[in-house]
């Protein structure tokens, strides 16, 4: 019987990196993604002490610096300093923004953090001094209603059934790109639908009329070549009847996007995603806890974000106190005189 492995032993890294990635892994149930963001980013770190700390030569090609013998004593001797040094590393020659050095500082915090409570290798933790830099809040980008429609109305040719149902199940759903390409057939139970989220956690979706009909359209032309299909259980199927991946699905979104005149830089895929979670808190009346079930944040300050979008929602709230029907008439007084 052969055996697949997800997380495969890497010769090339020290051993405390694939200890840190099998933990992440098995015990943590990061994803894949997340993964290996955490691997780039403590291979640059050690590739950069080594260039630092001059145990290669300057004219030494970064990328070809090898680090599998970094040792336990190597670790310890790390200080805050050396940590600060990498983060001015990163932004001053690798062009790292505050969103990406914020990034590099969660992945330090977390390996130093094993290092110390799990694997017993170190003492003292050099992490906990380590301030992130500080990063400004920023609106998600979305459709408006208008353009969420008329991105559906731009959905035409030999696959219109299926891209539309690919893109009313994101506009309405707020799925992520992963989640929709691993949808499966069994696991559509009426109204609701099963898929596999960030960390590998299970969550339940509940499809409206728009998602049923969209599914029941396009099930009739896929189930027409059902015997040509090498994934049965799969619901979005590519035009080599295999499961639809990623990539497919990103060129497909801007396709319509730009059928539909709007900005195919600014719309992607995971914009869809803004743009289901915006048109439900502000046409839906959806609380910020259950909006953080539905889009499968594991923590409600993600889906926070989502509450600062709609300043006609804020203006009417103010508008609403009973003390403002007194002065309703001096508004346009004020503009008058401004």
């Amino acid at each position: 019987m052969k055996y697949k492995l997800k997380h495969v032993y890497d010769p090339s890294l020290p051993n405390q990196i694939n200890d840190f990635i099998n933990y992440l892994g098995t015990i943590k149930g990061k994803s894949n993604n997340t993964i290996d963001a955490y691997k780039f980013d403590l291979v640059l770190f050690f590739r950069f002490l080594k260039l630092y700390r001059g145990m290669v030569s300057d004219d030494t090609e970064f990328e070809s610096i090898e680090i599998k013998d970094i040792d336990n004593d190597f670790i310890r001797s790390l200080t805050l300093s050396d940590l600060y040094a990498f983060l001015a590393f990163v932004e001053n020659y690798r062009d790292n923004g505050n969103y990406a050095r914020a990034r590099k500082v969660a992945t330090l915090r977390s390996f130093f953090r094993f290092l110390q409570g799990k694997a017993k290798i170190i003492d003292d933790n050099p992490t906990l001094e380590l301030e992130a830099p500080k990063i400004n809040k920023r609106n998600p980008v979305y459709l408006t209603l208008d353009e969420s429609k008329k991105l559906l109305d731009s959905i035409q040719g030999k696959n219109k059934e299926r891209d539309y149902c690919i893109v009313t199940l994101f506009l309405n759903c707020g799925l992520r790109l992963s989640e929709l390409c691993g949808i499966n057939i069994s696991k559509i139970k009426g109204d609701t639908l099963t898929v596999i989220g960030k960390g590998n956690k299970e969550r339940t979706i509940y499809l409206n009329k728009a998602c049923i009909k969209a599914i029941h359209n396009y099930l009739q032309v896929r189930n027409a070549n059902a015997d040509k299909i090498k994934d049965k259980d799969a619901l979005f199927i590519s035009r080599n009847n295999t499961r639809i991946n990623k990539r497919t699905v990103e060129m497909l979104v801007k396709k319509y996007v730009d059928k539909a005149n709007l900005d195919t830089d600014k719309y992607t895929p995971h914009k869809l995603r803004h743009t289901a979670a915006t048109l439900m808190y502000k046409y839906g009346d959806v609380d910020i806890r259950s909006l953080q079930q539905i889009l499968g944040h594991e923590n409600v300050s993600t889906t926070q974000i989502y509450t600062h979008v709609d300043n006609e929602k804020l203006r009417e709230a103010v508008r609403s106190n009973p003390l403002s029907e007194e002065y309703e008439d001096d508004l346009e007084l004020f503009e008058t005189n401004k």
